[in-house]
């Protein structure tokens, strides 16, 4: 497969060109819009995994992505211009690409690994249409184009983050479904605090644990309320809608105020809205301590750029990492301590001084 990079690839920008969108779950496409007043001949559709375009997260960035490309060209939502089908079971991921395909979209994006299988089947089946698939690698294809990201290089600087941050000397790891793109938030993020640690003198332990699912709040919450019961004040979660659970844990916690306060990293995009709460006394804070950001709208906004000037990078694997803007971290609530820490990271990643792990040494060597 050919290897490219994107530089210049910018979060932020995305980030002001769209708003977030209101989009309810359980719906399985809409594709009754018209692309009218739009100039570009083109169409484009994601079909998510199983968190929803309303994830918070990763498939929700992907759709904002490809809502900015829409507006960007004056289309509309629809099978003429951009659209999203909706996966709200591991079983539906080949009918509703098949669905996209048969609805005669030119573009269609499997968002995450987990749809790589029946992306690569599609492909096949149909040559003459373009494939993308985000957070994976299909080789071989001219039809297909793979996106990935550096995620332990923004896991890393999490963990820096929440090393300096701690006050128990304990923090926590999440994740969704095993694999080898999760592995790099556990690895980058282990590593971020194990380096920390050492710098400062400090013996800070990190629990890990997995959800086995990337739509589960509720083991979401339940594996939180463990960690922070153990003596974990950090959590960082890579594990899209399970995350919400997460999240609802700690605001629990922190509204009760039955114990120093706890924190959360979020993932993907800026997960600050997570955070607000009211303190016992009801006084307003926000406990989301930083989030890890990754370009997936930027990418989709991208390549169905690249399509539509009949420039699709077929058969390429983009690669997106901190060096150009593809990965990020947020600067939430860090102090001033942990701030300087994170940006000298950065700086080491970028200029290769730090060499980031993509799996876990401990685990799976």
């Amino acid at each position: 497969m050919k290897k490219a990079k994107l530089f210049g690839f910018g979060l932020t920008a995305l980030a002001l060109t769209v708003a977030l969108a209101a989009c309810g779950g359980g719906k399985k496409d809409s594709t009754d819009g018209k692309s009218a007043g739009g100039d570009a001949d083109h169409s484009v559709v994601i079909v998510t995994d199983i968190g929803g375009v309303d994830d918070r997260s990763f498939n929700q960035s992907a759709w904002e992505g490809l809502q900015a490309w829409g507006k960007e060209h004056d289309l509309k939502k629809g099978a003429d211009g951009f659209d999203y089908i909706q996966s709200n079971d591991a079983s539906e991921y080949v009918t509703n690409i098949d669905t996209a395909v048969s609805n005669g979209f030119k573009t269609v994006f499997g968002i995450g690994y987990l749809l790589a299988d029946s992306i690569g089947t599609a492909a096949d089946a149909n040559p003459d249409t373009q494939f993308g698939i985000i957070d994976s690698v299909i080789e071989g294809k001219d039809n297909v184009v793979s996106a990935t990201f550096k995620d332990q290089e923004a896991s890393y600087l999490a963990g820096v983050a929440a090393a300096h941050t701690t006050k128990t000397n304990t923090v926590g790891f999440i994740g969704g479904e095993e694999g080898a793109v999760i592995d790099r938030f556990e690895a980058g993020f282990h590593q971020g605090v194990i380096d920390t640690a050492k710098a400062l003198n400090k013996d800070i332990k990190v629990e890990i644990e997995y959800a086995a699912s990337f739509g589960d709040p509720a083991k979401g919450k339940a594996l939180a309320a463990s960690m922070y019961q153990k003596g974990a004040d950090i959590i960082f979660h890579a594990s899209g809608g399970t995350g919400q659970g997460v999240f609802q844990e700690a605001k629990d916690l922190n509204e009760t105020g039955s114990k120093d306060k706890v924190w959360v990293i979020g993932v993907d995009s800026d997960q600050d809205k997570e955070g607000k709460y009211k303190t016992k006394d009801g006084k307003e804070d926000n406990f989301t301590l930083t989030s890890t950001l990754k370009g997936v709208g930027a990418a989709v906004q991208d390549i169905s750029n690249r399509a539509l000037e009949d420039k699709f990078p077929g058969g390429e694997h983009l690669v997106y990492g901190l060096k150009d803007g593809g990965v990020d971290l947020t600067k939430g609530y860090l102090s001033e301590e942990a701030q300087k820490a994170v940006d000298k990271a950065k700086e080491e990643i970028i200029a290769e001084k730090i060499t980031v792990p993509e799996v876990p040494k401990d685990v799976k060597e």
